[in-house]
């Protein structure tokens, strides 16, 4: 079939012309997606050069590439190590690049006459780390945290750093490998009440309302830090934010920043890391200071404006970090910008401290952290890089069932075509900031490394596309980092997984999810724990899914409907009665293991949620044949309530419930201990 002009430069550019629906029909992309897409990206133009931006290789590929065109070449290679090579080649032959050439980034040079071009080499290799405990056949389980439910005697309203250290030493003593993180990316200080992790300021930054502000010495020595803590005001508002059941941003950052402008005072006048700090700065480079320029300006303009909320509001002369304005600005606010690096540093150091008492406790994974799709529109990322982010689109999801509209969320795409041309350095950045103090690293919808469904900016999302991303060369570059790192990689490939990815993650070592409540056969039945391929993360539930006890109870239902996600009463009576069949598929699964006692009762309809039943579900995940597991404190606790509600924004305090309660009593509640151990001994029987 031949193609018109428009879907050519729309093919070329890595825009499907169709795609399966969730019916399993085929849809065709409209005319105008077609243009408004391609309106925003940097697809390649004019004339291409002899030799790609970029060339990956991966394996044991053969390692050769031809320079385009007509002549002699010549063309210099300088290995990541320094070592440098020569040689020339005739246009239209192959370049083969020198034997026993390492992993790694290199560089080819290829020259004739005055012309000149440049070309990354990468040499990867085949599969993403694993642990050497995970290689021999072990299973190990963790805890799936999200960090800022978290109560404690310790902290300021909300869990910290100081918890999570706290948190893995627990885990440890009980037999658990590891804690599993919400993605800590940094957020919005001065609007603290943008709280979603998955709509962050920057995924190469974190969250500063996580730095434990009482373990600074700075802070403890301070006489004002002091003055100020022990002030009665600061109790009451303490003690206001500690006892909230949801957690109380607003309160928690007036403390936090308060405390820590304080306690920077202390730190330039006499504190004792001043050159690992101005290290810190120099390694950061651009990117650190215009994140902290970002805070800065942010927290400024949110002391004239409340409502004002990222550069997207912002006068025009302030809308890209490059512009007069906000470079007179970084001139005359230095030590601002200075504060806000530091407290950058702080968190470095006290989440790499969580990372270190992990490895001292022996835990072959320890951390593992979350790495977001994403960053929101108004975000300090799009404004330093407005090239690299297209904001004239938006990420989401196209229509099924369940979404008839489909979903939009609101984050501008990375452009495949810039990533490429910068040699991938984007992403080698964003791999390497987020693989750093941590032993595996989850990507959020990994299905993005192969395609993202990109909308134009302002349509619905029923009126977008599928775009194409290097999937093979970011699985080579995610496989070399992986190694580098000593982080193993697990992909949330929950929902729709097109086909073409799954043997790709597999064959690259990247663990899949596998979520108890998705886990069932055609005719109903639940899959048994043998069946859970081994290069996989089980768990119970997620983020955005119920917690066991609401799953059984169907408390996630009547808060649906309470909250009008469903159109009609009989909508809600059919969800109502497939739970219904799950639960008994469920319980079905768990005696046909042996989770349960053969005398306990065999019909879910007169089953209520026990800390019998809670124990027959761990212990049927514990026996899953997945080399992790993830479990969740709320189902410790029998907790019924989510911490998000996918679907709702204003209708649900979303990212804000907190567990029901502290660390302290948790751990040492009898009911999780005897739990723990029955997961510990069933985790052990390989």
């Amino acid at each position: 079939m031949t193609l018109n002009k428009l879907d050519q430069a729309a093919q070329a550019a890595g825009i499907a012309l169709r795609f399966i629906n969730a019916n399993g029909e085929p849809a065709t992309i409209s005319d105008d997606t077609k243009r408004a897409l391609l309106a925003v990206m940097d697809a390649p133009t004019g004339k291409a050069p002899p030799l790609p931006p970029v060339q990956v290789f991966r394996g044991r590929m053969q390692r050769q590439l031809t320079p385009q065109g007509s002549g002699e070449f010549h063309w210099q290679l300088i290995s990541e190590q320094g070592k440098q090579f020569h040689g020339s080649v005739q246009g239209g032959e192959p370049l083969t690049l020198p034997p026993r050439l390492p992993q790694g980034y290199h560089q080819l040079i290829l020259r004739k006459g005055r012309q000149q071009w440049q070309t990354r080499i990468i040499l990867a290799p085949r599969r993403c780390y694993l642990p050497a405990p995970l290689e021999q056949g072990e299973k190990r389980w963790g805890a799936l945290v999200q960090l800022y439910t978290l109560r404690s005697e310790h902290n300021w309203g909300m869990g910290d750093f100081g918890d999570l250290e706290r948190m893995l030493e627990q885990v440890a003593a009980l037999g658990g490998d590891f804690v599993g993180l919400n993605p800590l990316h940094a957020l919005y200080p001065a609007q603290p009440e943008m709280a979603s992790p998955y709509s962050p300021t920057s995924r190469r930054w974190l969250n500063v309302l996580y730095i434990d502000v009482s373990q600074l010495t700075d802070f403890q020595q301070s006489h004002a830090a002091q003055r100020w803590w022990n002030s009665a005001k600061t109790r009451r508002m303490l003690e206001k934010a500690r006892v909230s059941e949801w957690v109380d941003y607003s309160t928690v950052a007036e403390l936090k920043i308060h405390a820590l402008r304080l306690t920077w005072q202390a730190f330039r006048q006499h504190g004792v890391q001043q050159e690992a700090f101005q290290q810190f700065v120099v390694e950061g480079g651009e990117h650190l200071r215009y994140q902290a320029a970002f805070d800065g300006i942010q927290a400024e303009r949110h002391t004239d404006d409340q409502q004002a909320w990222g550069w997207t509001g912002w006068p025009e002369g302030w809308r890209n970090a490059q512009q007069a304005e906000v470079q007179q600005w970084c001139t005359q606010h230095e030590d601002e910008i200075q504060f806000w690096s530091w407290l950058q540093w702080l968190a470095q150091q006290q989440f790499a401290q969580c990372w270190q008492r992990s490895q001292q406790l022996g835990m072959a994974v320890g951390l593992y952290r979350d790495l977001a799709v994403g960053v929101a529109q108004g975000s300090a990322e799009t404004w330093q890089d407005p090239q690299l982010y297209k904001l004239g689109a938006s990420v989401g999801a196209p229509p099924d069932r369940l979404g008839p509209l489909g979903q939009n969320w609101s984050l501008p795409p990375l452009d495949p075509h810039v990533m490429r041309a910068r040699g991938y350095q984007p992403f080698i950045d964003l791999l390497r900031a987020n693989m750093r103090d941590c032993g595996a690293l989850r990507i959020d919808h990994v299905m993005g490394l192969l395609r993202l469904w990109w909308i134009p900016w302002g349509e619905t999302a029923d009126k977008g596309a599928y775009v194409a991303y290097p999937v093979q060369d970011l699985l080579a570059i995610l496989a070399l980092e992986s190694q580098r790192h000593r982080c193993m990689v697990i992909g949330e490939d929950l929902g729709t997984v097109p086909a073409e990815i799954v043997s790709l993650l597999r064959n690259s070592g990247i663990f899949s999810w596998k979520v108890l409540w998705f886990e069932q056969h055609r005719d109903g039945r639940y899959r048994q724990p043998e069946e859970y391929p081994r290069q996989s993360i089980a768990s119970a539930s997620t983020h955005d899914l119920p917690t066991l006890t609401g799953f059984w109870e169907a408390g996630d239902l009547l808060l649906g409907n309470k909250l009008g996600l469903y159109p009609g009463e009989s909508v809600l009576q059919s969800l109502q009665q497939q739970r219904e069949k799950q639960k008994q598929a469920l319980l079905d699964a768990l005696h046909q293991a042996g989770a349960l006692a053969k005398s306990s009762g065999k019909q879910a309809a007169k089953r209520g949620m026990s800390p019998a039943l809670n124990l027959a579900m761990h212990r049927f995940l514990a026996a899953t044949d997945s080399a992790l597991l993830g479990l969740q404190p709320e189902d410790w606790l029998g907790m019924d309530s989510p911490v998000n509600v996918p679907g709702t924004v204003e209708q649900y305090p979303n990212w804000r419930r907190k567990l029901s309660t502290t660390l302290e009593a948790m751990f040492a509640e009898g009911e999780v201990q005897r739990l723990l151990k029955a997961v510990s001994i069933g985790r052990k029987r390989v």
